[in-house]
C-alpha cells in the first residue's frame, strides 16, 4: 500500500515570472517503484484544511517541454496553467515519471526523428516496435489514495484518463489550447487519434 514518505513545502517560479508555493509530497510503496510527486497547490493545501473534491492533473513528465520549452509539445504550457488553476481552486499536480507516453527520454526523441519524416507521435512510437501509449496510472490512485482523496475534478483534455484513473471523478475541466505552428501537427493527432478535447478551431488556440 503506498504511503506518504515526505512532505515539503518548495517555492515554484516560472520562466513568465509566475509564482507560487507547493506543498511536495513523496511516497513509498508505489506499485511501479517509480519517483513520483504530488504537488499540493492552493492556500487550503498549505493550512493542511481537507478539500471536498480537490482540482487535480496527472501530468506525465516531458523534459523536453517542461524543462527546456520544446514547442514541439503542449506540455510546458500546459504545466504552467495547470499550476495557477489548481493553485485557484485548490488541489494537487501528479508528476508522473513516464517520460514520452512511458517509452522514455531517448525513444521519444528518436521518435521525434520519425516524426520529422512523416509519422504522427502515435504512429511512430508503434515503428519503435513501442506502444502507441505505454503510461500506466495506477500510481495516480494510489497517491491519491495515500492523500486521502477520493473523488476528484480531473484538468485534463484526455478522455483516456477519465477511464483509466481507477477513482471517482466528478468532472472533466478541459485545459487551454496551446497551439503553435511547431506543434499543430502533434495537436491534431491527438484529436484525430485519442479524441482529446482541444478546440483548434478556437480563436483562442494561439
Amino acid at each position: 500500500m503506498a504511503e506518504i514518505r515526505t512532505r515539503v513545502t518548495v517555492p515554484l517560479s516560472f520562466a513568465d515570472g509566475y509564482r507560487t508555493t507547493a506543498q511536495v509530497v513523496t511516497f513509498t510503496g508505489l506499485s511501479d517503484g517509480k519517483e513520483h510527486l504530488a504537488l499540493g497547490l492552493g492556500e487550503a493545501i498549505a493550512r493542511g484544511a481537507p478539500l471536498a473534491v480537490p482540482l487535480v492533473r496527472p501530468h506525465s513528465e516531458c523534459l523536453t517541454g517542461d524543462v527546456f520549452g520544446s514547442e514541439r509539445c503542449d506540455c510546458g504550457p500546459q504545466l504552467r496553467e495547470a499550476v495557477e488553476r489548481i493553485g485557484l481552486q485548490g488541489g494537487w499536480l501528479l508528476y508522473l515519471r513516464q517520460e514520452g507516453r512511458g517509452i522514455g527520454l531517448y525513444a521519444k526523441l528518436d521518435a521525434y526523428a520519425l516524426q520529422d519524416a512523416g509519422l504522427d507521435t502515435y504512429q511512430a512510437n508503434v515503428a519503435l516496435g513501442r506502444g502507441e501509449d505505454e503510461r500506466d496510472y495506477t500510481a495516480v490512485a494510489e497517491m491519491l489514495h495515500a492523500l486521502g482523496v477520493t473523488e476528484v475534478d480531473l484538468l485534463s483534455n484526455n478522455p483516456d484518463k477519465l477511464a483509466r484513473l481507477g477513482v471517482a471523478v466528478r468532472r472533466q475541466v478541459p485545459t487551454g489550447v496551446h497551439l503553435t505552428a511547431s506543434n499543430a501537427h502533434y495537436l491534431q493527432a491527438k484529436v484525430e487519434h485519442t479524441l482529446h478535447t482541444i478546440d483548434l478551431l478556437s480563436p483562442t488556440a494561439a
